[in-house]
């Protein structure tokens, strides 16, 4: 039943596997790097190892080989025809196999033995304003976790790279515990006078997170389960994980890593998107009314537009379709709440903007992501709160980081330093390549 026991069974092999890799194919090429990719933001590049998902531009996420869908039927659920629980696929990323009902109940007793927070970290949060942004407040409390670092502790007394991963797995889990908790306790401080609810041991991890936010519906704590495992790892491309990888390349222990991943995720490019959506939906209906016509919705895309902004929660930086995370909690909605106004509307908006993207002709991808459904589901059941959303995301981000974090370590992954160049260096490589291919 233990997690731990698995991981060190699978490390060995895939370490081999990591080191035939490298010494049979280290030099073959994976494609070419081109100006653009270089002054776009390394887009499209390909430069990181990352095993826990994988991001297809047409299929969307897999983890660990697995799309939503499948992950939905086969992953253990809290009951039958239920969603699947977060600890579930913390096994499924860990370890590369679906767990049994028994090893995810087993895990998740172990989480919640990991999950008691210190008073130093809640004194840190308080010495915060309340009106601090909730992911200012979430991110000081985990950096006030910081001090009980295990990597660091080993680090310090000297330790063999070959057990780097064994402190790093134990962070990581007291990690993944201790969030929801921290969130909490951020969330019952700004909106709910401070008035904290103890977790329910009787709770798997995505119901005892709703618990201790203060919603205790059934429904509600299916959303979390679902909410919580549909976020927890998009590849390694992306400003939170990639931030997380790079830091943690340094040798920076679990916490330090994921904190500075928390901060990239705070940026209204990345998580802070579904605050975006869900305000800027609620501003639709306040000028238009819950009843808007189609037509009425299609002019206030274009004004929205016209005034050089964009419609937040459509495109995506990678995908080419409907993102499955979307299509999955449209389903949710469909089966648990399809008469609410704010879901209708965005149903709406899924037939009216793509169209009017498509004919913008700027977007490579028109359809919409993760981000233009979760805040409507969380305002359903009461979660009103927009600039909370991305504390929710963080806190689920932290199963997909923290999984590949303790590979990173396993396998031995080095520093992270890629080379950088000024404009001069590509004006000139650029004359020299047109006078190549003139001659």
């Amino acid at each position: 039943m233990d997690l731990r026991s698995h991981l060190e069974d699978l490390i060995p092999e895939q370490q081999e596997r990591l080191k035939k890799l490298k010494k049979e194919h280290g030099n073959v090429q994976l494609g070419n790097i081109t100006v653009d990719m270089v002054i776009g933001g390394m887009r499209g590049m390909t430069g990181l190892l990352w095993e826990t998902s994988l991001l297809d531009p047409d299929e969307g996420i897999r983890f660990r080989g697995l799309s939503i869908p499948e992950c939905q039927k086969v992953l253990p659920a809290a009951f039958p025809e239920g969603e699947p629980l977060p600890e579930g696929l913390l096994w499924l990323l860990l370890t590369g196999k679906v767990p049994t009902k028994d090893q995810v109940n087993a895990l998740s007793k172990d989480l919640r033995t990991r999950a008691s927070v210190p008073d130093h970290v809640y004194k840190a949060i308080n010495a915060l304003p309340v009106t601090a942004h909730p992911m200012t407040q979430f991110t000081t409390g985990v950096m006030a976790l910081q001090v009980q670092s295990e990597f660091q502790k080993a680090y310090e007394k000297g330790i063999s790279k070959a057990k780097f991963w064994e402190p790093t797995y134990e962070d990581a889990l007291n990690l993944i515990a201790q969030v929801p908790v921290v969130a909490a306790f951020v969330y019952r401080r700004i909106y709910k006078g401070g008035q904290v609810i103890p977790a329910d041991d009787s709770l798997d991890y995505g119901a005892n997170f709703s618990h201790m936010l203060g919603f205790d519906s059934k429904k509600m704590q299916e959303l979390m389960r679902l909410y919580v495992t549909i976020h927890t790892d998009h590849e390694g491309g992306n400003v939170s994980a990639h931030t997380a990888h790079l830091v943690a390349s340094a040798l920076s222990d679990p916490y330090l890593s994921f904190a500075a991943a928390l901060n990239g995720l705070a940026g209204p490019l990345h998580g802070l998107a579904n605050q975006e959506v869900l305000l800027w939906i609620k501003n639709v209906v306040e000028e238009c009314g819950e009843n808007i016509t189609t037509d009425q919705l299609k002019d206030y895309v274009w004004k929205t537009l016209n005034s050089g902004k964009v419609v937040p929660g459509f495109g995506h930086g990678v995908l080419r379709k409907t993102d499955p995370r979307y299509t999955c909690q449209r389903e949710f909605a469909l089966k648990h709440l399809p008469e609410d106004p704010l879901f209708q509307l965005v149903s709406k908006l899924y037939e009216v903007v793509p169209p009017i993207l498509t004919e913008l002709g700027k977007v490579k991808n028109p359809w919409p992501n993760v981000d233009a459904h979760s805040g409507v589901l969380l305002n359903h059941f009461g979660l009103t709160e927009a600039r909370y959303y991305t504390v929710l995301f963080g806190v689920s981000r932290s199963i997909g980081i923290c999984s590949q974090l303790i590979w990173d370590r396993a396998l031995g992954l080095p520093l992270e330093r890629p080379k950088s160049v000024t404009m001069e260096l590509l004006e000139n490589h650029c004359k020299k390549a047109a006078l190549t291919s003139k001659a």
